[in-house]
């Protein structure tokens, strides 16, 4: 059975997304049977893999009126990386399960229906911590936390923990915290080291691999296909390389990761 990863953050422009996408082509590029679930109202992964938006929205239907996931899911311009599509309407969800009895859990079980079909699932949220956010870390096995070099980065991760941690004790307590991701660094900065050295010293299991601030990596998207497709030479495309042998060097020697939000 795959492994479910929550991509999240509740602050804007992280690289939450470029993340998901570049991630998802690394592992496919290693032998990895990838789904990219857009759990986004934005769809900014949908149209970053090429995939066709829907006009309702798969994960919509799916969380709303519970529709089968699995016909919905769409082949990518990667190879082996499947996707989950959304469009804006995937918003009126927060609203719409609002009344719905176990609606936290209306993800996790679209997801069961679909885990034997793959071998990593990444979920790629919202930037807030609304509904939809809380549905994909109590259907996730881990999450990981893309957090970009700059000062307010410690405060973000803080309240995000805390929902981690809420989550953990009153929906899903098998999530654990694999990791924090340090994007958009810049080393000619001082406030990207010195960000890079708070982060680590607060959590301790914060990836070895960081992403440079890159402008393949935001070119990439215009053009529907990760960077790994449109410049495989770029450092952006390298470094994502890297944290996915990471990834897979930690999940296949059962490395141990967090079980707590605030480290290893």
């Amino acid at each position: 059975m795959s492994v479910v990863f929550a991509l999240a953050n509740q602050k804007g422009g992280v690289g939450k997304t470029t993340t998901t996408v570049s991630l998802a082509a690394a592992l496919a590029a290693r032998g990895q049977r990838v789904l990219v679930v857009d759990a986004d109202p934005q769809a900014n992964a949908t149209s970053a893999l090429g995939a066709r938006a829907l006009d309702s929205g798969a994960l919509y239907e799916s969380l709303v009126d519970e529709a089968p996931l699995l016909p919905a899911i769409q082949p990518t311009v990667t190879p082996g990386v499947s996707i989950v599509p959304t469009s804006p309407a995937l918003a009126g969800a927060e609203v719409e399960l609002v009344s719905v009895m176990a609606r936290e859990f209306r993800m996790k079980r679209a997801l069961e229906t679909v885990r034997d079909h793959f071998d990593i699932i990444l979920i790629d949220c919202p930037p807030s911590l609304g509904l939809i956010t809380v549905n994909a870390l109590a259907a996730a096995d881990e999450v990981i936390i893309p957090v970009q070099c700059e000062y307010f980065a410690l405060e973000g991760l803080s309240h995000l923990s805390n929902t981690v941690e809420l989550v953990q004790r009153n929906l899903n307590p098998n999530l654990k915290l694999r990791g924090v991701l340090l994007t958009m660094y810049d080393a000619r900065t001082n406030l990207s080291r010195e960000v890079e050295a708070e982060v680590r010293r607060h959590f301790h299991n914060t990836f070895r691999a960081v992403i440079p601030r890159s402008i393949r990596l935001s070119e990439a998207p215009s053009h529907g296909a990760p960077v790994q497709q449109y410049d495989p030479a770029s450092a952006g495309a390298i470094a994502y390389n890297q944290f996915a042998d990471e990834l897979l060097a930690q999940i296949n020697t059962g490395l141990p990761v967090s079980g707590g939000a605030h480290g290893a």
